[in-house]
């Protein structure tokens, strides 16, 4: 599909994607310094510990030995020869993680990892991210979608309400379920990027959203933008809640608008629901199996600390482990007395621990752009620091400018500027500080710059426990 020509009336206002989206998959592999990359879409973070094994064996036999936990809840595979892809491809066939070859790079899906577990939420949303998962690999249209394009199930608690996503059905919650004039099989809003949103059945979410995604390909293609994402078409082309209305009718599907969202920023104030969880326990000794909820520090598991959590979840829980999009692993049923042998592995079972919230890029040496050893820096920032813990302002290293794989919604951005020190800046409702005509980023004039190593663990401290008012940037 060419680009819009020079005069038309959208060329100005959205850019255009000059090429398809490269976004690695597990049959389409990205190089790196450090090797080639897979991305295995793990749909909703859910795998079974026989998966879980065969994972730590790719990684051992075709890459560096580890397993990286992505912003999605998926699973990225590094240090990959230039000859693996073939047998990579056969031993992920043979664990049931390649339902649909076609598909692998758009099953993107997350939903509220504890769903059904802690007795909190409206309704268990995994069986419906498991039709969702279902309904893509079966559908010719859906392979279209980008590898970026994002699916969300949140079960009424809000923790999926700022991971962007571009389909988030929100089942409802409380009184919200069953309320007046509220029927009990209409408890599930269907909203996408932009403000589009339409109530239906609850088992008739995964439908919708699909319905949602294939609108979202016939506005990409009527714009001529090759937009990956919703959020990238042009103005006046955005999916509209009139319009999902008449495809849900089409599809036989009751469906009615759906109340507007409330005005405010892209993520809700701080509220429990709206916060990753902490590392820990979760519900133990009610009707619900309850859960086990550890944290990788970076998000980096090596094969054996992978293989322990896989084992304890056949052995002592219910055989399953859910991959969240904080980098953690939840090991439904498994009891609390087994968090120890976790912890001995190096993994986070502290609720205080200054990893949660810490994410990082790989940063040197697995990154040709990168101006600094992130990793690094970050564990020695996160070594006998005091900030941090659930309730915290999440904090991302990026080793430059590109920021990628950060977390949507407010955050601390430490940025490396390439002579060994970094910026310090705080972000906003998503947004990234905005760069400057030169390249570096134009931050307001109290944030933190030029910052060595050395001083970043105070000055991180400092800012991810204060008070709103007293933090010191704000980049809107």
């Amino acid at each position: 599909m060419p680009p819009p020509p020079a005069n038309h009336p959208n060329r100005d206002q959205t850019p255009v994607r000059e090429r398809g989206d490269a976004c690695p998959g597990a049959l389409r592999l990205h190089t790196a310094d450090d090797g080639a990359l897979a991305r295995v879409r793990l749909p909703a973070g859910v795998l079974t510990a026989r998966q879980a094994h065969s994972l730590a064996d790719a990684a051992e036999r075709l890459g560096d030995g580890a397993l990286h936990l992505t912003s999605r809840g998926n699973l990225q595979l590094r240090g990959l020869g230039a000859a693996c892809g073939g047998p990579l491809a056969e031993l992920l066939h043979g664990a049931g993680l390649l339902p649909a070859p076609g598909h692998e790079r758009v099953r993107n899906i997350v939903a509220s990892p504890f769903s059904g577990l802690d007795g909190l939420g409206g309704r268990d949303v995994q069986p419906l991210a498991r039709e969702l998962d279902a309904l893509l690999c079966a559908d010719e249209r859906a392979a279209a979608l980008s590898g970026r394009f994002l699916f969300a199930l949140d079960d009424g608690r809000g923790d999926m309400a700022g991971l962007g996503a571009d389909v988030t059905l929100r089942a409802a919650a409380g009184e919200d379920a069953h309320g007046p004039g509220a029927p009990a099989d209409r408890e599930a809003a269907v909203v996408v990027a932009g403000g589009a949103a339409v109530r239906v059945p609850c088992a008739e979410g995964p439908r919708t959203m699909l319905l949602a995604a294939e609108a979202f390909l016939d506005a990409a293609e009527a714009s001529g933008t090759r937009a990956w994402r919703i959020a990238e078409l042009p103005p006046g082309r955005g999916l509209s809640t009139a319009a999902l209305l008449d495809r849900a009718a089409a599809a036989g599907i009751a469906a009615e608008a759906a109340p507007e969202p409330r005005p405010g920023p892209a993520v809700p104030p701080p509220a429990p629901g709206h916060r990753p969880p902490a590392a820990g326990r979760a519900a133990f000794g009610g009707s619900p199996p309850g859960a086990a909820y550890v944290l990788a520090p970076l998000g980096r598991l090596t094969a054996a600390q992978w293989r322990a959590a896989a084992d304890l979840a056949a052995r002592e829980g219910t055989g399953e482990l859910r991959a969240t999009p904080w980098r953690g692993l939840v090991l439904p049923g498994l009891p609390a007395r087994f968090l120890p042998a976790l912890a001995d592995a190096g993994l986070v079972t502290d609720p205080a621990s200054p990893w949660h919230g810490t994410g990082a890029c790989i940063g040197r040496p697995g990154c040709a752009k990168a101006l600094s050893d992130v990793r690094a820096d970050a564990t020695a920032a996160a070594s006998g620091a005091t900030g941090g813990g659930p309730g915290s302002l999440p904090v991302y290293w990026s080793g430059c400018e590109r920021r990628c794989g950060h977390p949507h919604g407010a955050r601390i951005d430490v940025v490396a500027t390439g002579d060994g020190r970094y910026d310090l800046t705080v972000a906003v409702g998503g947004a990234a500080p905005r760069p400057s005509p030169a390249g570096r980023p134009d931050p307001p004039a109290a944030a933190l710059l030029g910052l060595d190593p050395g001083r970043l663990a105070a000055a991180l401290a400092a800012v991810r426990s204060g008070p709103a008012h007293h933090r010191p940037s704000t980049t809107k």
